[in-house]
């Protein structure tokens, strides 16, 4: 027998909130990434890092924000608090690796097709190990098809992103990136939720594990109050609010461009051949 699924059961609230999410997720991991090609190396790993923690609990909230309006109408449905948190951690761990492969390569070529794949299946990892966390009176089954469609939303979402990030033209940039990102993931999310139906059981019975409202609310609180530090910290970071370069920086580093522009944001400061060719240039006339 075949059960009822809605994944909208509180309407439109439980998507457009999880939409949301993604993109603050987003939007902060995204930012710490292009301030992380603006530093010296001894400041990029903690801005990584930052930025990888960010992404993968905006994902992982916009997730379990999308599953509670989610319902199997002839079963009730609990979760599994080892395979959730298994979840949050896959999604940072694979967003990591994927925004330190760009943080460090450079957002082209293949760093970028690398570093944006792994990205894209950390996030479509998660989404699947969340519901294979999810425990009810019945067998899920997916779509293999709509399964691979979702699959790759998430890595063309995650390459495009990446690739935004990698432009360092400002915060504006970064902002239209995360809501393409956010829209991506989300999308990832329906699609994969599109390609599943539920094989119930004959016999009912209780399933095992904790009901959302009594896991997966307290479980969000963390994530949330981390998107808020993270948010804070990307605040109070001029620097990374102009996306202006880190001046102590003597390395050329991915994703930077040739030049060095002035402190001031007026001009270039020309390098040792331009200074050959005009030495009666004083500092303070760069």
């Amino acid at each position: 027998m075949q059960g009822t699924v809605d994944g909208f059961s509180y309407g439109l609230v439980t998507p457009l909130v999880a939409y949301l999410m993604a993109c603050l997720g987003g939007a902060l991991g995204l930012r710490c990434t292009t301030r992380s090609m603006l530093v010296t190396r001894s400041w990029r790993p903690g801005w990584l890092a930052l930025g990888s923690a960010a992404i993968g609990s905006g994902i992982w909230t916009m997730h379990f924000i999308a599953m509670m309006g989610f319902s199997v109408r002839e079963t009730p449905v609990n979760y599994d608090m080892l395979m959730t948190f298994a979840s949050l951690g896959v999604a940072i761990v694979m967003v990591g690796i994927g925004i330190f492969i760009v943080g460090y390569r450079g957002a082209s070529g293949t760093a970028l097709f690398t570093g944006g794949t792994i990205t894209g299946l950390g996030v479509a990892s998660m989404h699947y190990l969340g519901m294979a966390g999810m425990r009810l009176n019945g067998k899920l089954e997916y779509n293999t098809l709509t399964v691979a469609a979702s699959v790759i939303i998430a890595v063309a979402a995650a390459i495009a992103a990446l690739w935004a990030a990698g432009q360092v033209r400002g915060f504006l940039w970064s902002v239209g990136a995360s809501l393409v990102m956010g829209l991506a993931v989300s999308g990832m999310h329906y699609t994969g939720m599109a390609a599943l139906s539920v094989h119930l059981h004959g016999a009912a019975s209780a399933p095992a594990g904790d009901s959302p409202a009594s896991l997966l609310a307290p479980l969000m609180i963390g994530p949330l109050a981390f998107l808020l530090l993270a948010g804070v910290v990307v605040m109070f970071d001029p620097l990374m609010v102009m996306g202006k370069p880190d001046w102590s920086a003597a390395e050329q580093k991915p994703g930077i461009p040739a030049h060095t522009v002035h402190p001031t944001g007026r001009g270039r400061v020309p390098g040792p051949r331009s200074r050959h060719h005009d030495d009666s240039r004083t500092p303070q006339n760069w």
